[in-house]
């Protein structure tokens, strides 16, 4: 219990930290001007009338160079051709399976979306039941989402732990061409898959369930604090502290 107070007060410490630095941050609403000229570019949450951008969504303003956007402090998955998701196998039919990616509406993955030979009798021996996969959205029509595994990288998930999160975290988990993602993979060494639907797999190389919960508490840190300027660093000092206590065990 003690060990559990000393962690909780930790997280608790650099959350704050983190807070005042986000309270900085501008909070827009739809119909607000952010901008005005034509240097700048509408970006996503955004639209442009005239040489005004306006919020078009609730959320945090960010402008980078010339492009202006808005960052929605919450949301939905809506799915979209081309996006990485995580997904659980909810029924089996005769053609394909039908997925449960957290959108409104169930995905199906066609028999004919997956490589090799595929006892059609029984496509269970594939993917049964509650099986977790690593999929991609092929197309998305009206009221049904079509999937593939036709891709490197796509594949059954076994073993691991998944947590899910906010959708619109999932560019801040991510980072700048990887970086977030990438460093708590490389201080926790486990291996760690974010999909665009708000599940994150995790699965530490060395079986070692503590520096999975640890990676765990790394990513429920990011999207409790998404928009501190510096939080990679942050988060890095975070998990290099929790691997020492770890160690010390």
């Amino acid at each position: 219990m003690k060990k559990e107070k000393e962690e909780t007060e930790e997280l608790e410490e650099t959350e704050q930290e983190i807070t005042e630095k986000d309270e900085k941050r501008e909070v827009v609403v739809p119909g607000e001007v952010i901008a005005t000229g034509k240097d700048f570019l509408p970006g996503e949450g955004t639209r442009k009338e005239g040489e005004e951008i306006i919020a078009s969504k609730f959320g945090l303003l960010e402008k980078t160079d010339r492009l202006v956007k808005v960052i929605p402090l919450s949301g939905a998955y809506i799915p979209r051709a081309g996006n990485t998701v995580i997904g659980q196998i909810v029924d089996v039919s005769f053609n394909g399976w039908m997925i449960d990616v957290l959108a409104a509406h169930q995905a199906f993955l066609p028999v004919m979306e997956c490589f090799g030979y595929i006892n059609k009798k029984d496509l269970t021996e594939v993917y049964t039941f509650n099986d977790l996969i690593v999929t991609k959205v092929r197309a998305v029509k009206p009221r049904s989402v079509e999937l593939t595994m036709k891709e490197k990288g796509l594949r059954k998930l076994e073993g691991g732990m998944l947590v899910k999160i906010n959708p619109t975290r999932v560019p801040r988990i991510i980072g700048r061409a990887g970086s977030m993602v990438k460093t708590i993979k490389d201080e926790t060494r486990c291996n760690i898959i974010v999909g665009q639907n708000g599940l994150v797999w995790i699965r530490s190389d060395e079986n070692d369930v503590e520096k999975e919960i640890t990676a765990k508490k790394a990513i429920e840190l990011i999207v409790q604090k998404p928009f501190h300027e510096g939080l990679t660093e942050k988060v890095k000092e975070f998990l290099q502290e929790e691997i020492k206590k770890l160690n010390k065990q």
